[in-house]
């Protein structure tokens, strides 16, 4: 063992306390308090999607004469693959619970505020990544309720004025639902998509290493305690024990409640009800309470507020500057999505 300790030393000269001194990066001590270690978690539930993706490819076939059946048989006949897919459902379903907490809780502390304006956007990206993810895998079951899914979110995106057509043709790989849709599903959810999660989560870390994480005191710290507390390994095995849980969470879920199988796609009978998976239910409700056009729009323009709020929060504070109105805009945009998620759950049609 020492001869062999002593190759990788000669070639790969780092001590474990040159290690440590790497990765050693002071951590703010409010850190210590899990609930505010919500960055990490949908990093790790990101590496079990792209896992069990990846075994799942093995047996999936995007074309809509095979889907289904490949799916069918991960899910009733191949060794553990019930359990694989209910992993990747349960670890997706999660995923975005926590980027929605994560934003939330950079919000909520003023986080996405000079010098943060342009991490706050990526986080956005990768909160609408994380989505278009979720869909996408959604549409590619070949179910009934998913095959209407991808057709409503096709005639949604042509309502978008001036480039509608180019978005839904895009997305369908013609002006209707046919048999080179499932295939850019499959490319979009599993290339395109993670290779850009990927690139936008290496540039959302490295510009937290350059500006350090927010620092926050609470009242019951005292004045003269310590302000950091070393990454390795106490922040490391925090983060570890949230993967441990995590893990054990994910198992438990896939086990009591595992992923099923729906009605196969049937291009020519509409369900009588059609309904998205639930984190998209406030879009949807959305949606029917106006017009496809002005739905659209309004959505367009809520979403880009939600991108460009640093700087209208910015200006906000500039003209007055005691104004909490961030917290009570922050604070009426969760009653709402939450009102309106609740009515769409609630409601048939």
């Amino acid at each position: 063992m020492n001869a062999v300790a002593g190759w990788f030393r000669e070639r790969l000269p780092i001590s474990g306390d040159d290690l440590r001194a790497y990765t050693n990066e002071p951590v703010p001590y409010h850190l210590k308090r899990w609930w505010w270690c919500l960055g990490g978690t949908p990093a790790y539930l990101f590496v079990v999607q792209i896992v069990t993706g990846i075994l799942l490819a093995f047996y999936y076939q995007a074309s809509p004469a095979t889907a289904y059946d490949s799916v069918r048989y991960i899910t009733e006949e191949a060794a553990f693959g019930w359990f694989l897919r209910s992993l990747h459902k349960w670890a997706a379903t999660l995923m975005i619970a926590a980027v929605v907490l994560h934003q939330m809780r950079v919000y909520f502390t003023g986080a996405y505020r000079k010098p943060r304006e342009i991490n706050w956007m990526i986080g956005m990206c990768l909160l609408m990544c994380t989505l278009m993810v979720a869909f996408t895998g959604y549409s590619l079951v070949y179910e009934q309720l998913s095959y209407w899914g991808a057709t409503v979110g096709a005639n949604i995106g042509e309502s978008v004025p001036v480039v509608g057509p180019l978005l839904r043709d895009m997305m369908l790989g013609g002006e209707v639902y046919n048999e080179h849709t499932l295939s850019r599903f499959f490319v979009l959810h599993a290339a395109v998509l993670p290779t850009a999660m990927v690139l936008l989560i290496g540039v959302h870390v490295a510009i937290i290493r350059l500006q350090g994480v927010t620092e926050f005191r609470f009242e019951d710290e005292p004045d003269d305690g310590p302000r950091t507390f070393n990454f390795f390994p106490d922040h490391l095995l925090s983060e570890l024990t949230i993967g441990l849980v995590l893990m054990i969470l994910l198992a438990a879920l896939a086990t009591v409640l595992p992923a099923t199988m729906g009605p196969p796609a049937d291009p020519l009978t509409t369900p009588e009800v059609i309904k998205p998976e639930w984190f998209f239910y406030v879009v949807f409700r959305w949606l029917k309470l106006f017009s496809g056009t002005a739905a659209v729009l309004s959505s367009g323009f809520i979403l880009f507020v939600m991108f460009a709020w640093p700087f209208l929060d910015d200006a906000i504070r500039r003209r007055w500057p005691r104004s909490e109105a961030s917290v009570w805009i922050g604070i009426f945009g969760v009653f709402a999505i939450v009102a309106l998620t609740v009515w769409e759950a609630a409601v048939a049609h």
